[in-house]
């Protein structure tokens, strides 16, 4: 019984997803929602990877493509793209990222003996991305560490995007 309550804590909860036919996740404490695609304002100068911005409930929120951040193939929106709603710290500061998604799966709940380091080679995705692999039935998951996902520069980007160039990005869409 007590072996049961001790797998028990330190079981996680992740939102999985798909990205170029393959399953990735968040852990769900840094999920805040997830939203169908919207209209995303494009804002100029910014990395090729940031689609943009949206309005969340009156705020900025800026939209990254994974599929671009992690140099897959481009692909255009299906009515399974989403964006996910994460959190990430920066400066001692939360903030709030969009990330978009080829489509998104389910929340699913892994015990510490379904996760394990990923190989250091033989990923498609950068290894610095990922926090560990989950092996739930006869599927593996990439769960990917939001911290580590967004570069110390992209996050100060990121917190810079202004309303002048949210402004400037309405006007050349």
């Amino acid at each position: 019984m007590e072996t049961k309550s001790k797998a028990t804590l330190e079981s996680k909860q992740y939102l999985t997803f798909i990205l170029d036919r393959e399953l990735f996740a968040f852990e769900v404490l840094k999920v805040k929602e997830v939203l169908e695609v919207t209209r995303i304002t494009k804002v100029p100068k910014t990395p090729s990877f940031m689609t943009g911005v949206i309005n969340l409930r009156g705020g900025v929120v800026p939209v990254i493509d994974l599929r671009l951040k992690f140099e897959m193939n481009g692909n255009s929106h299906t009515v399974d793209t989403a964006i996910i709603i994460v959190e990430t710290e920066f400066d001692g500061e939360i903030i709030i990222i969009g990330a978009l998604v080829d489509a998104v799966k389910e929340v699913i709940r892994l015990d510490s003996s379904q996760i394990e380091v990923p190989p250091k080679v033989g990923m498609n995705v950068s290894g610095e991305f990922i926090d560990n692999i989950g092996k739930k039935g006869d599927d593996f998951i990439i769960i990917l560490d939001s911290s580590k996902v967004f570069s110390k520069k992209e996050l100060e980007y990121v917190k810079e995007v202004s309303v002048n160039d949210i402004t400037a990005g309405e006007m050349a869409v």
